[in-house]
């Protein structure tokens, strides 16, 4: 190991002297934003409340959805993706140098000439920061269109699914966009609601549960019963 380290050039010691840190500093970040240590990351479960208000002159819509609420939203949500951005291009520039060092050391210890080398070097470093930046901007829109689209079952019926126990959280069987989902749910009051209860989402609590009450089971149903 010694005899390898001591036949390489100046250039290849500096190469893999840093392909070492970079790495080490690419998997420290990796495994911090994992179990949640990586400021910066956008969490989708941690949206305002959106309040229910009957005046009029509150910025209220016909869902009974404070549209103030929706803007301080649209606002954090905005200031979310800036922080967003700049921790994306943070990783994207430490896989860029990760892979950038590793290929020059590797190329440069195979014999190549140097300007060969930084230049396949530089090629696999640009592919590792396109890839990294492709990849976290693509999970970070899957999360906001799910969190946009939740908006759309309030004011709808749905079933209630799992038990919603009394100032707990439980599951409804609603549309979403069209498509019917499983929403997590609590109910308006905080009492229980049992499964197979037919209920009307009345607002979001957050960006991925709702508020529902008991509705009242129409009239044919009424009457057959």
């Amino acid at each position: 190991m010694i005899e390898w380290w001591n036949s390489l050039g100046m250039l290849n010691k500096v190469f893999y002297g840093a392909a070492g840190f970079f790495s080490l500093v690419f998997a420290w970040q990796f495994i911090s934003s994992m179990i949640g240590l990586g400021g910066g990351d956008v969490d989708v479960d941690a949206g305002p409340h959106v309040h229910v208000d009957t005046d009029i002159d509150s910025g209220v819509d016909a869902h009974g959805v404070d549209m103030d609420s929706i803007e301080a939203h649209s606002i954090e949500e905005a200031g979310e993706s800036v922080v967003s951005f700049h921790i994306l291009s943070v990783r994207a520039v430490l896989a860029f140098f990760t892979l950038f060092t590793w290929a020059g050391a590797l190329y440069l210890d195979a014999d190549k000439p140097v300007s060969h080398a930084l230049v396949l070097a530089t090629a696999w470093g640009l592919g590792a920061w396109v890839l990294v930046a492709v990849l976290i901007h693509w999970m970070r829109k899957l999360a906001e269109t799910g969190t946009k689209q939740l908006h759309t079952c309030v004011g709808q019926r749905g079933t209630v699914y799992m038990d919603i126990p009394g100032a707990g959280e439980g599951q409804v069987r609603v549309s979403v966009s069209g498509v019917v989902s499983m929403v997590r749910a609590r109910a308006a009051g905080g009492g229980p609601i049992p499964s197979g209860t037919p209920v009307r989402v009345l607002r979001m609590l957050d960006a991925s549960s709702v508020e529902v009450a008991a509705a009242e089971k129409p009239a044919e149903e009424a009457s057959q019963a």
